[in-house]
């Protein structure tokens, strides 16, 4: 028998709860062993898949050791891993949801700092004042050396944090912070503003693929199952189809739209729903009607772009 595709997704909070809304809009429903405290499931509605319940800290682990094929996790975890992301994992579709800002903040008192740059200066004048370094409180200690790298700050140290970062100048146990925030007020509440050019990474939950998991053929096509309907049904959330009555003469007016971004579809069009009202007046114009728009619940194309791409690494690796 051959062993399942192994799938990890959120095991508690509001992530759990997003990406659970995510699979059931793609028609997959999550049915969670031993009940809601179980930590495995079954996903219906596609073949060879097997899903483990884990915290999103423990995804972004567990697909750096390719101890799972697919993730879903947020972004700033999977980064904060050592190393190079590309060369351990493949980013198959960011999803929307689990929205937050990797950023640097600084005491709003430091009027002067307004950018990386005015950072550095106050980082060497600091070190020259004191004698020692700038203390900067996060738990993303990775994504903060490298961007304060490619910024040319060198004068701090990190103050590792392990709990609420946010209030770490406050207590006196760092002079700014680098963590995550969605809204930004609770760094306010705290004191601080966001550097200028200070946003690290703009992250969100992500469908991502392990290239350090062993890949059979049979997970890939389990991987590639699973793929075609995600895209199918994003594709459909863009798209909608506009069908009228066919004359002659429609060749010419179809192809025009085509050139303007629809696809041809038996009796109509595959359009972007952006672009909808628009194609709808150029058919009305040409006298052709009544124009009917409706919106598909999957688009399946021939080609699937994401699992092409996961293929074609695996087998390079």
């Amino acid at each position: 028998m051959s062993e399942p595709l192994i799938m990890a997704v959120p095991s508690k909070g509001r992530l759990k709860e997003q990406v659970e809304a995510w699979l059931a809009d793609c028609g997959l429903k999550l049915s969670i062993a031993g009940g809601a405290r179980g930590y495995m499931a079954e996903l219906k509605g596609v073949s060879g898949v097997q899903v483990r319940l884990l915290s999103a800290g423990d995804i972004a682990e567990a697909l750096d050791a390719g101890e799972v094929h697919l993730g879903i996790t947020g972004e700033d975890l999977l980064r904060e891993r050592s190393g190079v992301l590309e060369d351990k994992a493949l980013l198959l579709r960011a999803l929307g949801f689990g929205r937050a800002d990797l950023v640097v903040a600084v005491p709003k008192s430091w009027i002067d700092v307004d950018t990386m740059a005015d950072l550095e200066d106050v980082a060497h004048e600091f070190l020259s004042r004191t004698g020692r370094r700038m203390r900067v409180a996060t738990k993303y200690l990775v994504q903060t050396r490298g961007f304060f790298a490619r910024h040319g700050v060198a004068d701090y140290r990190i103050a590792e944090s392990g709990g609420a970062t946010e209030g770490a100048p406050a207590a006196g146990a760092a002079e700014l912070v680098v963590d995550i925030t969605t809204t930004g007020a609770t760094l306010v509440a705290n004191g601080l503003k966001i550097v200028s050019d200070g946003v690290i990474l703009k992250s969100q939950a992500q469908l991502t693929a392990s290239l350090r998991a062993s890949w059979s053929a049979e997970q890939l096509a389990a991987a590639e199952g699973l793929l075609r309907i995600v895209e199918a049904r994003a594709l459909a959330h863009e798209s909608a189809t506009l069908v009228w009555p066919a004359q002659d003469g429609d060749e010419a007016l179809v192809a025009e739209l085509i050139a303007e971004g629809c696809a041809p579809r038996p009796h109509g069009l595959l359009t972007p729903v952006d672009k909808v009202a628009e194609a709808a007046r150029k058919l009305t114009a040409a006298g052709r009607g009544p124009v009917t728009a409706s919106r598909p619940d999957f688009v399946f194309e021939t080609h699937c772009a994401p699992f092409e791409a996961l293929r074609d690494k695996v087998q390079h690796f």
